[in-house]
Formats: structure tokens, sequence, C-alpha cells
């Protein structure tokens, strides 16, 4: 075993077998937090959001925080409810694209893609740039290299995942339910507290907001009505990861759909809780809060703020004020929630690359992404989606509030296409099921698809009105980007299907076949291939020799005259010495000379055991195939000589494979035979 190997199982455990995808399937206490953790997480910056657009009029617009709150918590219940009909009608796995497709037609499937893929992406970035954000305010020295701690926790992330999703979920789980518990905890006791009247005011409650330019108290009518749907669309965040499950059904154990859906529920449940907790104690508690470069519209008593004033987050507030007596409760909710924000982007790992599997499958993806890796995750679609959130997170400088302003207009999308072809769904079905029962059931399925469809479109006309100029053009534009992608992908398969489809011309055989030996000198790796190709039995058989040393090509033609081989030898002679060139004229000159036939060149290639011997060894075979390749009526084959340092490392190999490990006759990797039991006896 190599030393790459040897670090790639360190990195990523032992291979698995197909046979035992079975055994990474989740139980529903590691579904959730794998699959919900992106919508658990909005907790930590949707209420920011909701507050931070609420700022600009002053902080007697928080009135409005708990009703945009409410109306926040009714879409993602419709949504929930809906997603719920979409994994018992399709729990293959394609989600909402698998929906739009179907019952919408391709065009409508290559858009719910193309939003959903920016949509992961924009999950990544925007979850780790938040956690970025959240330990640099608690580490200094990470102040103003966000970005960089960033990438190395795409890139840990990424390293977690490829493992595989059962060991990678196994680890989230911890954080997740601590997370659960650290907020519903802090609520739950907060709202104790005033209920009991001794709740405290958090930090920023003896501040005073100034209204932003054009939204002092001369502000119209329509314009606080566009600043209430600012901070809808803001607040609607908090929805994006709900389709996550629709696209991870295949990975619950069954019953797949029935665990999925339950999941969902718990999800729903969930996360309304915490997002209504949270806003509900901000408003008590006096909150003051806005967007991080606006801080000197915050005053004291009417003065500035002092230089280098630190706005701290919504929920660091409301955590050091209830537990101003317990410092360790406000710093374990503090440090789970930048876990959990970090741990958020592993819902995207989980989905994206399902997601690309899919994609490769019907043609508008690359293949490569729907194979499987060592550990039965999707190892490409992983690595690309790290590599995606890398550059949007080096390109924003993972600064959230520039990157939230492109969030959710891709899941909305999704949304909304989603339950309209649900709709379409249902009703192609009941024009030909004729039980009462079960009609009854789709008429209720169609109408909570219907109301989730009312919903979804109104918020997603919201958000791009509200959104568009201030960054979610650029999610439209990578939208339209991946769409045109995708669809010049599967137009180019489908062109390749086309090309290769055989038809009666494949039969005709060629007339002859002229076979030429590639020669650098007589060795036995020339010998080996000579041997071969007059096994072939070609019509014509010849050696052919670059010729650009005098005295090296009389020393090979008097070894060849004397070996008496029965072959003739062709010299091409090389003045400029070139390699490549000359034998690909010749190649292609034969095969002009007879259009009907073809040629067959051998080539001689040496195999090492070492990586550094393949730098020392078959540079110009390379060259030469690769030229060759292109090359009409060519065929290009390889001889291989095996050198002593292959059979060396393949002996080392065989002794890796067949050593029996700790474990191994556990796992089924060996047989326990009888002979064996009577030997320990």
């Amino acid at each position: 075993m190599s030393v790459g190997d040897v670090a790639k199982r360190i990195l990523l455990g032992q291979k698995l077998r197909s046979s035992q995808l079975g055994e990474t399937l989740l139980p529903k206490r590691i579904a959730l937090p794998v699959f919900a953790s992106d919508a658990l997480s909005s907790v930590a910056y949707a209420p920011d959001e909701i507050f931070i657009m609420l700022s600009l009029a002053g902080a007697s617009a928080y009135v409005w925080s708990w009703k945009i709150g409410i109306a926040v918590a009714l879409v993602m219940a419709v949504v929930v409810a809906s997603y719920r009909q979409n994994v018992h009608a399709y729990p293959s796995g394609g989600g909402d694209y698998e929906v739009a497709t179907v019952n919408l037609g391709g065009t409508a499937g290559t858009t719910v893609a193309s939003a959903l893929l920016v949509d992961y992406v924009l999950t990544v970035a925007v979850s780790i740039s938040s956690g970025a954000q959240y330990a640099a305010s608690a580490v200094s020295a990470l102040s103003g290299h966000e970005a960089t701690f960033a990438t190395v926790l795409v890139i840990l992330l990424a390293a977690m995942n490829l493992r595989g999703i059962r060991e990678s979920g196994t680890f989230f789980a911890i954080p997740t339910y601590a997370f659960m518990l650290a907020i519903l905890g802090m609520c739950a006791y907060g709202m104790l507290q005033l209920v009991a009247g001794t709740l405290p005011d958090v930090e920023s409650a003896r501040l005073d907001i100034a209204p932003a330019p054009g939204f002092d108290d001369s502000m119209t009518t329509l314009a606080l009505l566009f600043l209430l749907a600012r901070a809808f669309s803001s607040g609607c965040a908090a929805l994006t990861g709900v389709e996550a499950i629709s696209n991870g059904v295949p990975a619950f154990r069954r019953p797949k759909s029935r665990n999925a859906a339950t999941t969902l529920l718990m999800l729903g449940a969930i996360a309304i809780t915490m997002m209504l907790s949270v806003i509900a104690l901000a408003n008590a508690m006096g909150l003051k809060y806005v967007d991080p470069h606006d801080l000197d519209r915050l005053t004291i008593d009417g003065q500035p703020l002092p230089a280098g004033y630190d706005q701290h987050t919504v929920i660091a507030q409301i955590a050091r004020a209830v537990f101003i007596d317990f410092s360790p409760g406000f710093y374990f909710v503090v440090t789970v929630t930048g876990v959990i924000l970090v741990l958020a982007a592993n819902t995207a790992f989980n989905g994206f690359p399902v997601l690309g599997s899919i994609l490769a499958q019907d043609g508008y993806a690359p293949r490569a992404l729907g194979s499987r890796g060592d550990r039965l995750a999707y190892s490409n679609g992983i690595v690309f989606l790290a590599l995606m959130a890398i550059t949007l997170i080096q390109a924003f400088d993972a600064q959230v509030t520039r990157l939230i302003q492109l969030y959710i207009v891709g899941v909305f999308v999704s949304f909304t296409l989603s339950q309209l072809g649900m709709i379409r769904h249902w009703t192609r079905n009941l024009r030909t099921e004729k039980d009462a029962g079960v009609r009854r059931h789709m008429m209720r399925s169609r109408a909570i698809n219907a109301i989730g469809l009312t919903f979804t479109a109104v918020v997603l006309v919201i958000v791009l009105i509200t959104k568009f100029l201030a960054g979610a053009w650029i999610a439209i534009l990578a939208m339209s980007v991946f769409f045109v992608i995708m669809r010049a992908i599967r137009r180019h398969y489908d062109n390749v299907a086309l090309e290769l489809a055989a038809d009666e011309e494949d039969k005709i055989l060629p007339t002859r076949v002229h076979a030429i030996v590639l020669v650098s000198k007589l060795h036995k790796p020339t010998l080996r291939a000579l041997a071969f190709a007059k096994a072939t039995r070609p019509n014509v058989l010849e050696g052919v020799y670059v010729a650009s040393d005098p005295a090296s090509t009389d020393r090979l033609l008097q070894d060849w005259e004397d070996r008496n081989l029965g072959v003739p030898l062709k010299v091409l002679f090389s003045p400029y010495r070139e390699v490549v060139k000359p034998i690909v004229d010749y190649a292609t000159q034969i095969r002009k000379a007879n259009p009907r036939g073809v040629v067959a060149v051998y080539i001689p290639e040496y195999v090492v055991g070492r990586w550094w011997e393949q730098l020392l060894h078959n540079q110009t075979a390379l060259r030469l195939k690769g030229r060759l390749l292109f090359t009409p009526g060519v065929m290009v084959t390889s001889v291989p000589y095996q050198l002593r340092s292959s059979q060396i490392a393949r002996e080392r190999e065989e002794r890796e494979t067949t050593r029996v490990r700790a474990g191994d006759l556990r796992r089924g990797r060996v047989e326990d035979h009888p002979s064996d039991r009577q030997i320990q006896r």
C-alpha cells in the first residue's frame, strides 16, 4: 500500500462494499440532525435579519417583529405540510427536481435543479461564514481572517462527509441536539422570568436607533409596506433546508417515506417554536439591533457609541441577559450556536451530492457525479460543492450580510414549481382513481399543496421585488448559468448517443489491417510487442523506428538483421528530432492509401511499481497515444512489460488485501471455516 493509500484510509476509513449500502441508512434520531441542521440553525440568523430590516424605521417598527415571525412560521408550517405529501408521492430522492420533471416537463425540472444547486452552495457559504463570524467575535486572533478560517471549515466538513453519511451523521448529532437543548432551554427559562416579572433587559436596551434616511416619521404607507415585505423576505431564510429531507428520503431506514415525513414534522415544530420564542424574548427584553455596517445609527443618551463598539448577535444578547447569574449557560448557548452554524452546511453536503447523482443519471450533469466513492458517498459531488462554496466565501470575504441577499431566491423557486407539480400529480391520479377513500386522501393532499403553492408563490414575488437589487440578481444569474450548462450537457450526451448508435454500416469489416510496432531499441518489450502483433495475423506487419541519431540507427539496423525476425523495419528520418509527428504522419498516409483499411499501432510500455518511476518512463508513449486517438482509422494497443518493481508492488498489495484484520470476521469480510475453529480449539 502506497503512502497516498495509507493517508486516504486514515482520512476516509476502510472501503465499503456496495452490498453494505444498507448499513449506511439512517434512523430518525440521526436523520433529524443530518437533514434538519440547516433549517434549525436559521434560528441563529433569521431573527437577526428581521430586526435589521425593521430597524431602518427606528425601534418603533419592532412592534411588527412578532407579527412577521408569525407570518414566517405560518409559511413554514404550510411548506412542511406540503413536503410531507412530496415524500410519500416521490420517495426516490429526486425531491423537487423529480416532481417538476415528471409533472411539468424537462425545462421546469432543470429550472428547479439549477435553483437547488445554487441554494445548496449558498447554504454552505452562508452557514460557514456565519460560524466564522461567531468564532472571530470569540477569538480575536481570527478577526480579519474570517474567509480563511471559513475555507478551512469547509474542507474539514467535506472530509467528514467523504467518510460516509452514517459516520458524519453520528458525529453531527450531538452538537445539533445540544443546540436544540440550549435554545429551547434558554427560551423556556426566559419565559419563566417573564412570567415572574424578573426578566432583565439585554445589553442594547439602553440604546436608541436613528431611522435610516427616507424611513423617518414622514414615511408613507407604501414605504412601510415595502419595509415589512423586506423584513418578511429576510425572515423567510428560516425556511431553507426544509426541502433537503425530500431529497434525502433514500438515506432513511424503512419505511422510508413515513420516517422522512415524521422527521419533517419534528423539524417544523422545533424550528417554529425556537424562532418565535427568540423573537418574543428579544421584544420583551428591549433589543436594539441594526446592520453591523450601520452602527453609527445607534446612540446612547443622544451621544455616539464609543469607538470599537461590538454589537453582539440577538441570541448572544438574550443568553447573556437570561443567564446573567450563570455564565456557563451563556457560554454553552453561544458555543453550540457557533458550532451548529458550521454544521448546518452538512445539510447541503447530504443533499447536493444526491441531486447531482440523479442529474448525472438523467444526463444533465457529468457522469462522474453519479459514482459512489470508497465509503459509498457521492465523493465527486461533495468535492465539487466544497470548491464552489470556497469560491463564494473568498469572493464575498465571508460576510454574511452580503451573502444573505443572495439567499432563499433559489429555494422558493423550487418550492413554487414543486407545489405546482404536486397539484398536477394529484389531478392526474384523480382522473383514474375510483376508490372513494383514496380519492378523499388525494383531494386533501391536493388542497394542502394548493395552499403551499399560494404561499410560496407570494413569498417568491416578495423576495424578487425586495431583494433583486440588493444582490438576488446574482443568484438568478447563477441559476441561469447552471440551467444553460445542464441543458448543454444533456444535448452533448444525446448527440453522443445518437452518434454511437449501431447501424447497418457497422457490419462491414475492414478490407485489411496494417500493423506497425513502434521500436525504440531491440529489447524484451519490443520483442513482446512483435510477438503479440504477429498473433493477431494482420495483412501487413512492420516495425517502425524514428531515426534522429545516425549511430543509434546503424546499431538498431544491425541488431535487427542479426536477429532475423522476419519482420521488415521501417525507418522514419526526423531531422528535427521529433518522435510523435513522424509516426502520426506515417499512420495517416497508410490510412489515406486504403480508406477502408485499419492501421493498428502497437506501443510497448513499461509497467512500474513506484509513482516516481512513472515520471521516468512512458512519456513519449503517452503523447503519442494522445495524438493517435484523434486520428480516424487508427487503433492503438498498449503492450505492457512488467518491470521487477511492479511485481514487488503487486505482491505487497496482495499481502494487504489478504491480511485478516481485527473485526473482519464480524463484518463478514472473511469466512469462518470449521477447520479454523478446530485449529483454534
